[in-house]
């Protein structure tokens, strides 16, 4: 299980350009039919297109913005996104609950801020590897860096995340008085 993001703001993004355009053309069409004066004139409109040319450079700069944000609309639905739900192992070694990225960072964070001597904690986690950096009011924080590895591998080994990624710990540690 495997879940990835659903592509809402490229999606949003064009179906607001397409609103926008609809809006635009139906107020000036409604204004003409009033008899009033459009926002955009159909006349202006056409005789600017009327008087383009293949050849003009404004032409080959139009096609080519156009080309590039429609290959880039291309990627961005074809490409996968980063996954939204870690696959977790089961007892007989296959796939069988998935658990979201969030919840999972979320649940790391409060394991390493739960050990003694932490006063605060983050947690970053990719796929390979979960970093956790760690503030402590110690002066000397021996140990602390371990004490975190190890109630985050305890915690991993509970969840079995699948793959299992490496854990890496940094102590930033307040600054002695001296």
């Amino acid at each position: 299980m495997k879940l990835r993001p659903r592509r809402v703001l490229p999606a949003a993004l064009v179906a607001l350009a397409l609103l926008a355009v609809c809006v635009i053309v139906a107020v000036s069409a409604a204004q003409t039919l009033a008899g009033q004066q459009p926002w955009v004139s159909y006349a202006s409109v056409t005789d600017t297109l009327r008087s383009l040319r293949w050849e003009d450079r404004a032409m080959a700069i139009a096609g080519g913005a156009a080309g590039v944000v429609g290959a880039i609309l291309v990627l961005v639905a074809l490409l996968p996104g980063g996954l939204v739900v870690s696959p977790l192992d089961g007892d007989d070694g296959g796939i069988v609950a998935g658990a979201e990225r969030h919840s999972l960072r979320m649940t790391l964070r409060a394991v390493a801020s739960a050990v003694d001597g932490v006063s605060g904690a983050k947690v970053a986690l990719s796929r390979r590897r979960v970093v956790a950096v760690v503030r402590t009011e110690r002066t000397n924080p021996a140990g602390l860096e371990q004490g975190v590895r190890d109630a985050l591998d305890r915690r991993l080994d509970q969840i079995t995340p699948l793959p299992r990624p490496a854990v890496a710990v940094r102590v930033r540690a307040r600054r002695s008085a001296s």
